[in-house]
């Protein structure tokens, strides 16, 4: 699969729906098998380090999965959104919600960074390693006293002469052990206050000055290494600038739509996975002389759930579809997100009921599923953010 095993050449959107359709199927054949052979046998290791190995994501990258709608001129494959969502879908539903978020980071938010709003120059020297997983992305934009309110941020990057100082901290990267190359949020001028004088700078890890903390110590998502990262004098280009000097935040707020649709997407995911290994487990598992699956109340329960996911599958479908035409707003896009991760946490707690005390043990998938899922209600904007933005258009 991937360039050198399998191309996926996407035709453009004048191809008819059953030829994508197709396309879309064998690829997640493709994407399955690779799970199946070379991620869930070592999952549970992986989760138990707290981190996988640097050298899968060279792997990832030899398979095709990193990044693919990448143009070809930047080394990519050319496909479009759809495909780099069956990715995160399958490694979500397949219970590896920690690698799906690492990779997800790295393909879905920092290369469509880079693509859209980096220069020929930085396209050329990082997308292509980042389609290969030569190359491992981050981004830095959470602080210690700012996590959902960016206008808070207090790294600051200081001219001096032809280049930009950048000193102060991040928390809570994903890919922070891993990243070869962090786009850092950083103030640029401090005579604005709120949004303004934010700007973005495509920091390589081997600089002077860059270091990393702690793999932090998660309740859930244990393989996805997530860090602190620390700036201290260190030196950059004014080349290394991403986009405009000063429009951070507008950058930022341009490429919002995506990520939170990326969350939107692998929370259905993730619930469609829980309620299938659920469905199995209650079919199996005997109580009162009975498979539990034969008790009203397991089969009341598994209905309701299964019709809050079939509901919102059919949200995040439509706004896939927005996405690909340019028409998907902010509201719309908080509105998915908001409601698919709320969705999400209600259906792993039903499912983890279902499973009884064995829900509890970590030995079975519910349980890891459960802590994995509680995250997606906090970051790309926390729920009480999302309600905030979604308010303002509704009552405007």
């Amino acid at each position: 699969m991937g360039k050198r095993r399998f191309c996926l050449k996407y035709k453009g959107m004048d191809m008819i729906d059953e030829d994508l359709k197709g396309e879309l199927e064998l690829f997640r054949d493709n994407v399955k098998r690779f799970i199946e052979a070379e991620i869930l046998p070592h999952y549970d290791e992986w989760e138990k380090a707290d981190i996988f190995p640097r050298d899968i994501w060279n792997k990832m990258g030899e398979q095709g999965l990193l990044s693919v709608d990448t143009p070809e001129a930047y080394g990519g494959f050319g496909t479009n959104f759809l495909f780099s969502m069956v990715i995160i879908e399958e490694f979500t539903r397949a219970n590896c919600s920690g690698l799906g978020v690492s990779l997800s980071v790295h393909s879905d938010i920092v290369a469509p960074y880079i693509l859209n709003h980096g220069s020929e120059e930085q396209k050329q020297k990082y997308l292509p390693k980042m389609v290969t997983g030569e190359c491992v992305g981050a981004i830095a934009m959470t602080e210690p006293a700012a996590g959902s309110d960016l206008q808070g941020i207090r790294t600051i990057a200081r001219k001096d002469g032809d280049d930009y100082i950048i000193n102060g901290s991040k928390i809570f990267i994903t890919n922070g052990q891993h990243a070869d190359v962090v786009i850092v949020v950083a103030r640029t001028n401090l005579d604005v206050s709120g949004s303004k004088g934010t700007s973005l700078f495509l920091v390589d890890a081997d600089n002077p000055g860059f270091k990393r903390g702690q793999n932090l110590d998660k309740i859930g998502l244990h393989s996805s290494d997530t860090s602190e990262l620390f700036f201290e004098d260190l030196r950059v280009p004014a080349s290394a600038c991403l986009g405009r000097m000063d429009a951070g935040f507008h950058i930022m707020m341009n490429e919002l739509p995506r990520e939170r649709l990326t969350l939107a997407v692998g929370a259905v995911a993730g619930a469609e996975g829980v309620l299938a290994m659920t469905a199995d487990y209650v079919k199996e598992r005997q109580a009162f002389g009975r498979p539990v699956a034969t008790l009203q109340n397991t089969r009341f329960k598994m209905a309701e759930m299964a019709t809050d996911v079939r509901t919102h599958r059919a949200f995040v479908d439509e706004c896939c579809r927005l996405f690909l035409e340019g028409k998907l707003d902010n509201t719309t896009v908080s509105m998915a997100k908001l409601g698919t991760t709320e969705m999400q946490g209600r259906v792993v707690d039903g499912c983890l009921q279902l499973h009884g005390g064995y829900g509890y043990m970590r030995e079975y998938g519910v349980s890891r599923a459960f802590v994995d899922a509680r995250v997606q209600r906090i970051y790309g904007g926390t729920s009480e953010i999302m309600k905030e933005l979604i308010s303002r258009e509704v009552l405007a």
